[in-house]
């Protein structure tokens, strides 16, 4: 595992040998930002959403099936939590 995915893996810490290492702020925040935009897309991608952008199509293809990225009410509210998770926390879309 690398370092970043083991900072990623714990929140933005890890633990190595016993010793407690905190991510530096700009790392912790890119790989909660990452989780965020993982998490919000992975919705959208079990629905066949149509990614448009080269980053989503490299972690979930295309897409494109019925229903084509339609969401059920619950599906929409998360998408708006973690939204608004990633407007509070300054990540870029």
């Amino acid at each position: 595992m690398t370092a970043q995915r083991a900072l990623a893996a714990v929140g933005g810490a890890a633990f190595l040998a016993g010793v407690f290492f905190a991510a530096p702020p700009a790392l912790a925040q890119s790989s909660s930002c990452y989780a965020l935009w993982h998490e919000r897309n992975s919705i959208y991608a079990e629905k066949g959403f149509c990614f448009k952008t080269q980053r989503a199509q490299a972690v979930f293809g295309e897409g494109c099936f019925p229903p084509f990225g339609r969401l059920s009410r619950a599906e929409a509210q998360r998408v708006r939590q973690l939204q608004d998770e990633e407007d509070a926390r300054g990540c870029p879309r």
